[in-house]
């Protein structure tokens, strides 16, 4: 995870994604939680040899992020094996002077 001057990008290794529907995103109060599950197959066949692996899991990793960022705005890009997720940042809120009263 690593953070520009406008947004937070985190870059996740997930390889055998097939389908959206198998990850998860969430950002809730700062915390960044990918979650999902790989249900993968893999058969080889040659001549006199027949080999199938089968490799089936769910995963979670959820983190703190570094700045407030505004969760609505998240994009997600799966390519190549690599999930990223990228927030943009909130602005920061600005300071404001309070006049009082005096009667």
């Amino acid at each position: 995870m690593y953070e520009t001057e406008s947004e937070v990008i985190a870059a996740c290794e997930i390889p055998g994604l097939e389908r959206r529907e198998d990850v998860h995103i969430d950002v809730d109060d700062n915390i960044l939680t990918i979650s999902g599950s790989i249900n993968r197959t893999n058969e080889v066949q040659e001549e006199q040899m027949y080999r199938r692996e089968r490799f089936i899991g769910r995963f979670q990793r959820s983190v703190a992020l570094p700045s407030k960022v505004i969760s609505e705005e998240a994009k997600a890009i799966y390519r190549n094996g690599i999930l990223e997720v990228r927030i943009p940042k909130a602005r920061p809120e600005t300071r404001r002077r309070v006049d009082i009263e005096f009667h």
